[in-house]
């Protein structure tokens, strides 16, 4: 399945934080569905457009300034209408 597996990364700056100078949740759970999605649309060969239909998050810790984040994806599957995928974020590993 590693062909399929997506994995993108961003050094996290001032500009992607909040007012406790945390990297947003919102930016976190973006650059996540995005991975996913292209996770997606690479195991369907890039014919086939898929769309968010739920997508659920669970922080476990925070990200800081100055953090190398990495959206490791997982694919688990893929349905008649719908693929189902799952994103770790590590921040420094």
């Amino acid at each position: 399945m590693e062909d399929r597996k997506v994995v993108i990364g961003l050094r996290a700056e001032a500009a992607h934080t909040n007012s406790r100078g945390f990297v947003h949740g919102g930016l976190i759970s973006a650059l996540a569905d995005n991975a996913m999605g292209l996770s997606c649309g690479k195991a369907g060969g890039g014919e086939t457009s898929y769309v968010t239909v739920n997508l659920s998050v669970d922080f476990l810790g925070t990200a800081k300034i100055g953090q190398w984040l990495e959206f490791d994806t997982t694919y688990v599957k893929t349905g008649s209408t719908l693929c189902f995928a799952q994103a770790f974020v590590t921040a420094d590993g």
